[in-house]
């Protein structure tokens, strides 16, 4: 893609996160400015050490995304890059595929939608089957009709986060681990980035810090919403003799009533196949295990009003993820829907993974992707799904703008 001509000088650059997000950025930044001095503060003593090391690596196609939206331009575009990008690094990828299946007519009917969707995105070899069809895809999977996407793969982002950051430190980059930022503070031109060690000055800061972006936001003056409200997801991994029972992924057809996804099989890029992740609040920003409390945190939702106003809103929800939490046959209930010889399959614990779920004063929740700009500093406030398919593409756009403005 050619670049437009820079408008800016910019010598010094900071990017505040080490997620795919946070590393992608400093990369472009390291491509687009050859002589400038490029700086990553990451708080972990390690890389993409939350959201982006516990998620399920599916590189979305760009199915359900309305078309013409933030969403949909930067999926499409960060699956050509992704895709480039293990190609030339020999990082692997496997297009696995994915079936979308409903189960009632209503849900054939908004399958139909998300086809109309993933059409007009230009999503490849996007069609639909009927239910006698699916067995060609997935030989152990049911339903009355399914919409399948062939070229929906599976990665590994934490080894795709780290060769990311292999070429910025290949740049002359610089990438500072267990360095949290704890103010910035806009000057007469450009941010001083403070950590325990001091501070220092860059002419431009993009801050990529996923659970905690609303604070960093709102430590810089922007509005303290959209806040983020952490959900976990836990997941659970198929058994060594149930395994090749499904091919790919497996999904449900999304329900409006519902905030979240609900379980689905999806197939790991070392074999695993999981199952999950199902949606609970959860009891802090960074909390990977049932009896780890952040009092901060959850006073941080509980004194929201919006937290609330989406509480009241979604209790059959509440009431369904609840059911997957306690139970683990319920979990897997869900998951035999699809595949019934699933039934009576070994079962073990898997991972559990944090969401960075922003949510608007009013209790909504934040959709699509939202960059906010304040002078000197670029705030990457909601990145939800599909943030990790779209991160060279998401760096690209913000270096981009970034540059010109």
């Amino acid at each position: 893609m050619p670049h437009p001509p820079q408008t800016r000088t910019i010598k010094r650059c900071a990017v505040v996160g080490g997620g795919i997000i946070g590393i992608a950025v400093a990369r472009e930044l390291s491509n687009r400015l050859h002589h400038a001095q490029i700086t990553v503060y990451e708080k972990e003593d390690r890389l993409a050490a939350h959201q982006t090391g516990h998620n399920s690596g599916v590189v979305h196609a760009g199915l359900y995304y309305e078309p013409g939206g933030l969403k949909a331009k930067l999926c499409r575009r960060g699956v050509e890059l992704l895709q480039e990008f293990c190609a030339t690094k020999d990082l692997p990828y496997e297009a696995c595929g994915k079936l979308v299946i409903a189960q009632t007519p209503e849900e054939q009917h908004r399958l139909d939608n998300i086809f109309a969707r993933a059409t007009a995105n230009g999503v490849p070899g996007a069609r639909m089957l009927r239910g006698d069809q699916i067995r060609e895809v997935e030989p152990n999977a049911v339903g009355l009709s399914a919409l399948h996407s062939p070229e929906t793969a599976i990665v590994d982002y934490t080894a795709i986060t780290n060769a990311l950051a292999d070429d910025v430190r290949s740049a002359g980059g610089t990438i500072r681990l267990a360095q949290e930022v704890t103010a910035l503070n806009q000057q007469g031109s450009g941010v001083l980035v403070t950590t325990k060690d001091g501070s220092e000055h860059y002419d431009l800061v993009v801050v990529c810090a996923g659970l905690q972006s609303d604070r960093v936001a709102e430590s810089t003056g922007e509005p303290a919403t959209p806040r983020i409200v952490p959900f976990f997801g836990q997941y659970f991994l198929l058994g060594a003799d149930a395994r090749d029972q499904v091919r790919g992924l497996i999904y449900p057809v999304p329900d409006p009533k519902h905030p979240f996804l609900g379980v689905h099989l999806t197939k790991r890029i070392d074999g695993e196949m999981m199952l999950g992740p199902n949606a609970f609040i959860s009891f802090g920003r960074e909390s990977y295990a049932w009896n780890e409390v952040n009092v901060r945190d959850v006073m941080n939702y509980t004194l929201f009003p919006g937290f609330w106003n989406f509480a009241r809103q979604n209790v059959p929800s509440a009431f369904r993820e609840f059911q997957t939490v306690m139970s683990k046959k319920k979990f897997i209930r869900e998951a035999v829907r699809f595949v019934p010889s699933l039934e009576g399959a070994t079962i073990l614990p898997g991972t559990r993974g944090v969401r960075a779920q922003a949510m608007n004063g009013n209790g909504s929740l934040v959709d699509d992707f939202v960059i906010a700009r304040r002078r000197d500093t670029v705030l990457v406030r909601n990145a939800p799904s599909p943030g990790a398919t779209s991160s060279m593409a998401i760096a690209e756009y913000i270096v981009e703008k970034a540059l010109q403005d």
